[in-house]
């Protein structure tokens, strides 16, 4: 049975979140407990209300891992293994679908999840541990596909770094999604891995307004310093793609073939898109975000996702939660496709080649059969 604490809190439709997604410590699913804004008798929500907040420091958690191989169930998607180095993302991008994982952690899949990052500090060993198993046959691997592998605290803690370093090692080839330029300092050990046809990385740019970019992934790294990103990794040879992910009705939709043609000038060959998907948390986090800097569309892009959602705010069913269903995401992908055709995306498919594998002995060291 859920208890209703009446505490004196800020809602967060009252803040202006400062260097993060979102100030909304919202909490999780599993709590036992739920708070409601409760004025104190002292004015203490019409005082808070106006009161710049500072964007509150980053926690990091070590974790010693268990496993760090996931395996993959959802047709969907296009990779059978994936490799999460870290939980939770400083990026703070206020759409991440990953955000509902801080609760399993009882953290709230809001501020928690963008300032308490945990860091699976023994990742790079529990995998030399899992491709070490007689068992093991080479599946095709995405690095990151909950959380940016290459988010700030990687600059510091190196963990993804170890990890593409015995990836290397062990000729595994690998596909990465960040928009991050952080993954250019390890282009000594990915640029050699794509002339193999061992990597691909995408790039994903949501938007080209820097303004726009500020508000919805407030750490990441700029929408030109990505394109610059696109261009660096296709001059040393590295097959590269672009994610235009998620399209939002009436926020960022409108700039769906800029942004391709943006990504194409800059080198990418390759292009994917997804519709906003709103699991659990992540739909009130993100109407709230919604409300605060978009009160007039507010309304309009909601009755727009639910039209591509069968009347709800999200769709979990495989086949349609990655691309919507109706006439409206029809649209969408019509405008994907011709502008991909236009520009020359997708017109060569780059296959990863997974004969290479040689399975890791001794840290260092790697078996030729």
């Amino acid at each position: 049975m859920r208890h209703a604490r009446r505490i004196a809190i800020v809602p967060a439709e009252a803040v202006s979140p400062k260097g993060r997604g979102t100030t909304w410590a919202l909490e999780h699913r599993f709590s036992a407990q739920h708070s409601e804004p409760w004025d104190d008798g002292w004015g203490t929500l019409d005082q808070q209300a106006g009161e710049e907040v500072l964007a509150p420091q980053t926690q990091i958690i070590e974790e010693r891992a268990r496993s760090i191989l996931t395996g993959n169930d959802s047709p969907d998607i296009g990779f059978d293994l994936s490799i999460n180095p870290y939980r939770g993302c400083e990026h703070g991008c206020i759409y991440c679908f990953a955000r509902p994982t801080h609760s399993y952690l009882n953290l709230s899949p809001g501020l928690d999840f963008e300032t308490r990052i945990v860091a699976k500090v023994n990742a790079a060993q529990r995998l030399r541990e899992a491709l070490a198993q007689r068992a093991y046959q080479p599946l095709m691997l995405n690095l990151g596909s909950a959380t940016d592998a290459y988010q700030p605290v990687e600059r510091k803690l190196r963990i993804t770094r170890a990890v593409v370093e015995l990836l290397a090692e062990c000729r595994h080839a690998f596909s990465l999604v960040t928009k991050s330029a952080g993954v250019e300092r390890d282009l000594d050990l990915i640029a050699p891995m794509a002339a193999q046809k061992l990597v691909a990385v995408y790039v994903s740019i949501t938007t080209l307004d820097a303004a726009l970019a500020r508000i919805l992934e407030p750490r990441a790294a700029s929408p030109q310093r990505r394109l610059r990103t696109i261009r660096t990794l296709a001059e040393a040879g590295v097959p590269v793609g672009v994610s235009v992910s998620p399209v939002i009705p009436f926020v960022n939709e409108p700039e769906l073939e800029r942004v391709l043609e943006a990504a194409a000038e800059a080198g990418a060959k390759s292009a994917f898109s997804i519709v906003l998907r709103l699991p659990w948390e992540v739909n009130p986090i993100f109407q709230d975000w919604l409300a605060r800097h978009y009160p007039l569309r507010a309304e309009r892009v909601m009755a727009r996702l639910r039209e591509m959602r069968g009347g709800r705010d999200n769709d979990a069913n495989f086949g349609t939660r990655m691309t919507g269903e109706g006439v409206w995401a029809r649209l969408l992908r019509q405008r994907f496709h011709k502008a991909c055709a236009r520009l020359g995306l997708n017109r060569e498919r780059h296959e990863l080649d997974l004969t290479l594998f040689r399975r890791p002995g001794a840290a260092g060291q790697a078996e030729l059969f």
